[in-house]
């Protein structure tokens, strides 16, 4: 939403510091009215949606936890309780939360079709629980929600359960772009589709011939590497690229660049615009990702880097984490690896040496104290 790497602005999980300026604010700047609806977390006030730039908001787990009041009940699928504009809405009559956010932004796109308008969607789907959805043949409409993380069921429900999920996203999508469509403002509309993360643990799948693991929370294409669809009718060229270095820090300057609206001041350059490559019109010239992670617990262990270059001939480097925390011996390696290790290495130093929002507690000295034995 910043534009920024995690490393500049990360401050805890679930907590997006008050003064950082999103592509909301930029977008409000140059005439757009804002919405965001689904799965957000970043912010308890009932003004944060607000004040960071959303005129409207319809969120799941904004200012209330996931867990139903009283209730180790999830409360995001069947039944869901909501917060929208700042109040807390419950729904007890077989609703389903995904459904309840994409009618909210589709009512909002209808209210606001006469002029420029910006929708954020984060969904709820396909997030576990992996429970059953609207269209599944285990759907119970007085469920109150699933009373465990994972979701219902063994493995393999789950699994069922995610397909059928990743099932309804499709359908919301669908019935999203109907709805732009019955406005007569589709041709006028750009879309962008994809995920925030690879797919859990539990979830195995078919993919190039050869079968992934879902690695959800590491630095590793698994846990990184996602689908990124951009759809704009006779404005988009219709091709598959696979030679673009592409991340979410590009989103902020490719809106602010379609938009009219400016950067923010002083904006450090961590993404880059889009457009030259979705247009055909221009060059682009994205040299490097940087992927900051921090999981939580002790600092030194839990911070996990990841690096990904392009050289002129459009081949790519890259290491995980492991590497760098230096888990690799060095002598076993290659002088070509060792080389690119240096040249990737670089560039967690540059990194390194930014300022950060972020900060850490020190780690815990160990207590050296003798006790003394009994006699």
């Amino acid at each position: 939403m910043t534009g920024l790497y995690n490393k500049r602005n990360f401050t805890k999980f679930g907590v997006l510091d008050r003064s950082q300026i999103t592509f909301a604010h930029q977008l409000k700047k140059a005439d757009y009215t804002t919405a965001i609806a689904g799965k957000w977390q970043l912010g308890k006030e009932k003004d944060a949606p607000q004040h960071f730039g959303f005129d409207q908001a319809c969120l799941w787990q904004h200012f209330r936890p996931k867990a139903k009041a009283g209730t180790t009940f999830d409360s995001r699928f069947p039944n869901p309780q909501l917060e929208i504009n700042g109040e807390a809405v419950d729904y007890n009559n077989g609703e389903y939360g995904p459904d309840v956010c994409a009618d909210f932004l589709c009512d909002f796109m209808e209210s606001n079709k006469d002029k420029p308008f910006f929708v954020y969607y984060p969904m709820i789907l396909t997030h576990c629980p992996f429970d059953a959805t609207p269209d599944s043949l285990a759907w119970d409409p007085k469920s109150p929600g699933s009373k465990t993380y994972k979701g219902p069921g063994d493995n393999a429900q789950k699994k069922i359960h995610f397909r059928d999920m990743v099932q309804y996203a499709d359908k919301i999508v669908g019935k999203m772009i109907t709805k732009l469509e019955a406005l007569g403002i589709r041709e006028n509309t750009l879309v962008i589709f994809t995920g925030d993360n690879g797919t859990d643990s539990p979830i195995v799948t078919a993919w190039n011939d050869r079968e992934v693991v879902g690695k959800k929370g590491k630095v590793l294409d698994e846990g990184t590497r996602v689908p990124f669809i951009v759809n704009w009718p006779g404005k988009v060229l219709a091709k598959v690229d696979k030679t673009e270095l592409v991340e979410f820090s590009d989103i902020m300057p490719t809106l602010c660049e379609l938009s009219g609206a400016a950067l923010p001041d002083n904006y450090p350059g961590d993404g880059l615009s889009l457009w030259p490559t979705l247009s055909g019109k221009g060059t682009r010239n994205k040299k490097q990702i940087y992927i900051w992670y921090f999981k939580g617990g002790e600092w030194a262990r839990n911070v996990n880097h990841g690096v990904l270059k392009k050289d002129d001939k459009i081949t790519y480097q890259k290491f995980p984490a492991h590497f760098v925390e230096e888990k690799v011996n060095f002598d076993s390696v290659s002088e070509k690896d060792q080389a690119i290790f240096t040249n990737l290495k670089q560039v967690i130093d540059e990194m390194a040496s930014q300022e950060s929002l972020f900060k850490p507690k020190a780690k815990k000295q160990k207590n050296n104290k003798v006790k003394k034995k009994k006699s």
